[in-house]
């Protein structure tokens, strides 16, 4: 059976002072959870929150680079992710590929190079309310699975998330209908289990991302396919979130 895993993105939200706050609510409230706990907080609170010394709740980065170190003005590499005590990195998020025109291809050097030096990627996919209106929302997430995973081994895969996130979702107060979200999930470890066969497939956990609420959570979550959640702005609120995580 896979482990639900809900995993709070902070994006560019939290001086250190408020992240420290936060996670020891968080890590208080949800230590006798049987879900995963992470949360993505901006680079400048990983290294505190790391000498916190959490147990329950577990640390993801944002982003990083798939360089392992040089002239690269303003990045991050997976080492020094490691350095301060991450686990996780969310990878392909929608606004890296919209805002900061991520391909594909930099994404999946980012999923290589995490996996290579022992963190765990979350891989987000979706689609554009344009491509959604054209009908080619299974095409879109297929496409940026297989292109995200390229190089991966099958070792590797149990090491990945992957987070089904529709890009007309997020923020915007609107989410995916549940039984809609868990066809596309289907779809996605449909094309896992053509590149690695169903057994590793039915291994891997794919979270849904867009809206995610208190109040819609239990929706997703009793979907067969959907294996927890991507949360943004509910995941601030140590009430909100705590009340995702044991809904």
């Amino acid at each position: 059976m896979r482990t639900p895993i809900i995993a709070g993105n902070w994006k560019m939200h939290k001086n250190v002072g408020e992240s420290l706050e936060t996670a020891r609510q968080l890590e208080e409230r949800v230590k006798d959870s049987s879900v995963e706990v992470v949360i993505c907080a901006p680079f400048t609170s990983l290294a505190a929150l790391s000498a916190l010394g959490l147990s329950k709740v577990k640390l993801g980065a944002q982003n990083m680079y798939f360089q392992d170190q040089g002239a690269f003005t303003g990045e991050i590499s997976a080492g020094m992710l490691l350095d301060v005590g991450c686990e996780y990195v969310v990878l392909g998020h929608s606004e890296r590929r919209q805002i900061f025109q991520e391909d594909d291809e930099l994404v999946n050097k980012k999923v290589v190079k995490a996996l290579e030096t022992g963190l765990k990627p979350i891989l987000c996919v979706g689609e554009t309310l344009e491509e959604r209106r054209a009908g080619q929302t299974e095409d879109v997430v297929v496409s940026q699975t297989k292109r995200g995973l390229a190089g991966v081994a099958a070792d590797q895969l149990a090491n990945v998330v992957i987070a089904y996130e529709p890009v007309w979702a997020i923020g915007t107060g609107e989410n995916c209908d549940a039984e809609d979200a868990n066809q596309v999930i289907g779809r996605i470890r449909g094309t896992l289990a053509e590149l690695y066969g169903s057994e590793l497939a039915e291994q891997v956990r794919i979270q849904y991302g867009g809206s995610v609420k208190p109040g819609n959570i239990k929706e997703f979550m009793e979907q067969p396919e959907i294996d927890g959640a991507l949360v943004g702005g509910a995941s601030l609120d140590a009430d909100s979130f705590t009340a995702i995580v044991q809904y």
